[in-house]
């Protein structure tokens, strides 16, 4: 070989790339030989040194780069040694030959992906200057974004993800590619999973899971992220109607986490057992620490010790994502149970101080969460009763809208009770009706 190299340098410049072409095909016709990866980077190292020219050399690498991403070379890590050791040698005249760089970079971020190598492909792939070839469309460069968005993702690396995925956005006006648009949505749900932003989330893995492109097996797995993100999203109006819609769809029933969803949409409280169950479903971001501000440290150590007992939690706040989302759930639901409740009770229910539970039902009801207003002279939380009945409640089963009159009955505590009972034999009633008008039951006399 290297008497073969070494006569290169007497041949002219019109005969030196047959030449070069004449070598490589001989030391590619046998990649299984015992100096195969030497010869190659022999091969590159002359032409390199000796600088034949720019012609000359793009033609020498482009054939080199079309025979390493064959399949020809069987052992992907060998194939890899060789690009990575030919991207090095390449190095320093990287400005002459970047077009097929980015070749070689390319086959090489393919190999690492295929060994599940998430990081090493990205930061390969993130080498690369689409810039080189002039020949590089908007499509491949959203492509490109999305490949990198979504194995940073596959590494929790959800910084490096937004970044891309900002380039990305860009251009996702511009494809008409169905794929590349459904990959790109995917990316935009797992982003806002990370980021917290769980309704967000939550919403678009729904959305995806209704796209007939996609497997049933990915779109089963979609749903099911879909109401993890759901539980784990911030108590409150916009959580109840995504709750409300997962609810409703027939294919929730078939999950591991149907159970938990039933309970928060129809404001059951969530007890540890349960909640424990829940945690062993989610991934490690979904599992992250929260910190506490100083303030609501302060407020929740307020009174704690004149009211500290045997049986009074310690905890000043949730310690995780999903230890929050429970506990503002189960505030929420004691708002359906009770008309109030104290500062001691609802942290019994919380495991939290006394006020550590009132910080938490302060914030809700700051932020439009929960309707209600705190008695700090009573140590009491009052929730408001006035709330508008679902639809469904009224019209369930085609019943048509149920008649419900409001009596004072003199007595703020027995309000709500008495209207449920009112309501319910409304309901009775008509089912009864509708059962005679339609021949299943005979004529009955309702008493009143």
């Amino acid at each position: 070989m290297d008497s073969r190299l070494a006569h290169l340098s007497s041949l002219s410049q019109k005969d030196k790339g047959p030449a070069y072409l004449a070598i490589s095909s001989d030391i590619f016709s046998n990649p299984s030989g015992p100096s195969f990866a030497q010869d190659v980077h022999a091969l590159v190292y002359h032409f390199i040194s000796q600088d034949p020219g720019i012609i000359v050399g793009r033609q020498v690498l482009s054939d080199l780069v079309q025979r390493l991403t064959s399949p020809a070379i069987v052992d992907a890590e060998l194939r890899k040694s060789i690009i990575q050791d030919v991207l090095n040698l390449v190095q320093p005249r990287l400005t002459t030959y970047e077009e097929q760089v980015n070749q070689l970079k390319f086959e090489l971020a393919n190999i690492f992906e295929g060994e599940e190598e998430w990081s090493e492909a990205a930061r390969t792939l993130m080498s690369l200057n689409l810039d080189a070839s002039s020949r590089t469309t908007d499509d491949e460069k959203l492509r490109f974004y999305v490949r990198i968005v979504r194995l940073h993702l596959e590494e929790e690396d959800s910084v490096q993800a937004e970044m891309y995925y900002n380039r990305a956005a860009i251009l996702i006006k511009s494809t008409k590619d169905q794929e590349t648009i459904l990959a790109y949505k995917l990316c935009q749900a797992r982003i806002s999973d990370y980021n917290r932003k769980f309704t967000e989330a939550a919403l678009r893995y729904h959305e995806l899971s209704f796209v007939g492109e996609i497997d049933e097996e990915e779109r089963q797995h979609m749903l099911s992220a879909a109401v993890t993100c759901a539980v784990l999203a911030p108590a409150g109006p916009n959580r109840s109607r995504v709750l409300a819609s997962l609810y409703r769809d027939e294919r929730a029933s078939d999950l591991p986490t149907y159970n938990i969803l039933s309970k928060m949409f129809l404001d059951h409280i969530l007890r540890p057992a349960e909640v424990k169950e829940f945690e062993k479903t989610l991934k490690p971001h979904q599992l992250a620490k929260i910190t506490l501000s100083a303030n609501d440290r302060l407020a929740s150590a307020i009174d704690a010790d004149d009211e500290a007992d045997a049986t009074t939690s310690t905890r000043k706040g949730p310690e995780t994502v999903l230890d929050r989302a429970v506990m503002e759930h189960n505030v929420l639901a004691s708002s359906r149970i009770y008309n109030n409740i104290s500062f001691r009770g609802l942290g019994a229910l919380l495991d939290l101080t006394p006020g550590a539970a009132e910080t938490m039902a302060r914030k809700m009801i700051e932020q439009g969460r929960l309707k209600g207003y705190i008695d700090q002279v009573d140590r009491l939380i009052w929730f408001e009763t006035a709330r508008e009945e679902d639809d469904a409640q009224g019209k369930a089963g085609g019943l048509g809208d149920v008649s419900q009159e409001t009596e004072d009955t003199g007595g703020l505590l027995t309000k709500r009770w008495d209207t449920q009972i009112r309501t319910t034999a409304s309901h009775v009633e008509k089912i009864v009706q509708n059962l005679v008008e339609k021949g299943f039951v005979g004529d009955v006399e309702i008493a009143a």
